[in-house]
């Protein structure tokens, strides 16, 4: 049997069949979170130190670095990132 190969259309979510809108925020979250992993591995925070400097408890931290998306949602992700000292930024564009 030969594999078959799909070329992805840019959002995992929506190649997985999410909605438009659900694929959308699913994204934003997922990219929200990674960027947030990316901080954490470059300064080399411990978990206890992560909660500190993100002013949450070390739990929430592992759930970050677990990758947990469905626990966090999009307006905690971006205070996260503002609190990790990024500057998020959306941008828009036409379908």
């Amino acid at each position: 049997m030969k594999d078959i190969i799909t070329e992805s259309g840019g959002n995992v979510f929506a190649d997985l069949g999410f909605s438009d809108e659900e694929a959308t925020l699913l994204k934003l979250r997922a990219d929200l979170m990674a960027s947030l992993r990316q901080v954490v591995d470059a300064r080399g925070w411990t978990q206890a130190q992560a909660a500190d400097a993100l002013g949450i408890s070390q739990p929430r931290v592992s759930d970050l670095v677990r990758g947990k998306w469905d626990k966090f949602s999009l307006d905690m992700l971006v205070s996260l990132v503002v609190r990790s000292g990024l500057h998020p930024r959306l941008e828009i564009e036409a379908a």
